[in-house]
């Protein structure tokens, strides 16, 4: 799947633009004032990723998101913070509905001279992870994502603020990170730019062997030099960050798809059944085939808690 730059336009004389969305995620409305609207065609359906940071609320709807390597369930009521250039779209099952604020203030904007501005700032530098909101503190920022629509000017600031301000102070128990040590795709030095090429050629390509001669074309690097780079920027060596890439792509096929767990693992990179056996219950602490009943009993029963969403939200385990 390929990866396109969007370009965040803002409204004149706004500091952020409010997207609403009641179908689907490529027909979209820009909110500019209270009684006017320009349509837009959201790349929220495909791979994408942009300079301003997105604050997303899914009012409605079942789906499964994809953040920098993280693959995961979502539904109604969910909340979700981006980072500048985090990587990401959204597949949704049917119809959806709901909002994102989207906005870019540089390091250098008067903005941040505020001695106030300093839990915001610190909100977007937790925020190149992604920021998953939960318990009360993710309605309480959709409620203020809804009243912007009938407002303009400083009101409209003034709750933009309040709903950035909520997401700051949100406790510990109802915030958590969306993906665990990947690379935003932003500018910065040479060896950023190569390993940004080179988490983009592992998405691309993680379904069919990687060599790593292949891996050092695309980052125009000596193996050792490529070793120490990789592992500064995303945390893990190439092989782990590979394997769980492909961990993650197999749990959301098995929540959602009829292939037999062969099948997935096959068509997701795994040559040997085996090893991939012994690796998934490593890391999900269950079987595939368990991992799958309760993904399907999760259908069935909504009302239930969601023991694969647990799996996928929360496990944070490392891969050798």
């Amino acid at each position: 799947m390929s990866i396109v730059q969007e370009k965040v336009i803002l409204p004149a004389g706004q500091s952020f633009r409010l997207l609403r969305w009641r179908q689907n995620l490529r027909d979209v409305e820009v909110l500019v004032a209270p009684n006017r609207r320009q349509r837009l065609v959201g790349e929220g359906q495909h791979w994408h990723f942009h300079e301003a940071c997105e604050l997303i609320c899914f009012e409605s709807g079942t789906g499964t998101s994809f953040i920098g390597d993280r693959i995961q369930p979502l539904s109604a009521g969910d909340v979700v913070l981006l980072g500048s250039n985090l990587p990401h779209y959204w597949h949704m099952r049917g119809p959806s509905s709901g909002w994102v604020v989207q906005w870019h203030w540089s390091p250098s904007a008067h903005f941040w001279a505020i001695p106030e501005s300093a839990d915001l700032e610190r909100l977007h530098k937790e925020a190149v992870r992604g920021i998953q909101y939960s318990g009360r503190t993710a309605p309480r920022i959709a409620a203020q994502l809804a009243q912007l629509t009938g407002t303009r000017g400083i009101e409209r600031l003034a709750i933009f603020l309040r709903a950035l301000g909520l997401a700051a102070a949100a406790p510990a128990e109802e915030r958590q990170p969306v993906t665990r040590n990947f690379v935003s795709f932003g500018p910065g030095s040479s060896h950023e730019a190569a390993m940004q090429a080179v988490i983009r050629h592992v998405f691309e390509n993680f379904r069919r062997p990687v060599p790593v001669a292949e891996i050092l074309a695309v980052a125009r690097m000596s193996r050792p030099t490529f070793a120490r780079q990789f592992k500064a920027h995303a945390g893990m060596s190439l092989r782990a960050f590979l394997q769980q890439v492909r961990l993650e792509a197999v749990a959301h096929e098995l929540a959602v798809s009829g292939r037999t767990i062969s099948e997935i693992a096959l068509g997701n990179g795994f040559s040997e059944l085996s090893f991939f056996n012994r690796l998934f219950r490593r890391v999900h602490g269950c079987r595939p085939l368990e991992f799958r009943r309760r993904a399907r009993d999760k259908a069935l029963h909504p009302s239930v808690p969601n023991p694969v969403s647990g799996l996928l939200r929360s496990r944070s385990v490392s891969i050798p």
